[in-house]
């Protein structure tokens, strides 16, 4: 049985997001990041070719899909409302009303979900990435709350003991 799971960046070691992802049974990661990259040296080990290697070193897939990620107007309306709430990126815990309803009307009605749900694998969870730590306060507990609500299938948010 296909299945989802979301996680984040923030708040993680290398060594324990790979035991998170091992722990959740995930076998393939698809990548939300437009910019496939952190900031700081702390989290150094997720920008994409340092990451890359080490699910490959622990047999878990990696695709990136740019298409669910969010453009850079959308990032920026976010940042805004950040601003305006006096909160970091890393602290944020919900996502921006506004930011919410352009994300789902502009990327993800238009995306097929079908087509990416029927190369999932069926044996493995497949885990959504992206940087925040709280599910909530990212675009991926969107795309997860679609994958639940129209395909049925079951989801888990992985996050930092």
């Amino acid at each position: 049985m296909r299945r989802v799971a979301t996680i984040g960046v923030y708040g993680f070691t290398p060594v324990a997001f790979l035991a998170k992802l091992a722990d959740g049974g995930v076998g393939l990661l698809l990548d939300l990041r437009q910019r496939r990259g952190v900031r700081g040296p702390e989290y150094a080990w997720a920008n994409s070719g340092r990451l890359q290697d080490a699910l490959a070193a622990a047999d878990i897939g990696y695709r990136h899909v740019k298409e669910l990620a969010p453009t850079t107007g959308l990032r920026r309306l976010q940042y805004r409302e950040d601003d305006r709430q006096g909160v970091g990126k890393r602290d944020r815990v919900a996502l921006a009303p506004a930011y919410a309803e352009l994300y789902v009307r502009e990327m993800l009605d238009p995306y097929d979900l079908g087509a990416l749900v029927a190369g999932l694998p069926d044996g493995s969870a497949t885990a959504l990435l992206c940087v925040e730590r709280d599910p909530a306060a990212c675009h991926r507990s969107l795309v997860a709350d679609r994958l639940r609500a129209e395909h049925g299938l079951p989801v888990t948010h992985l996050r930092p003991d």
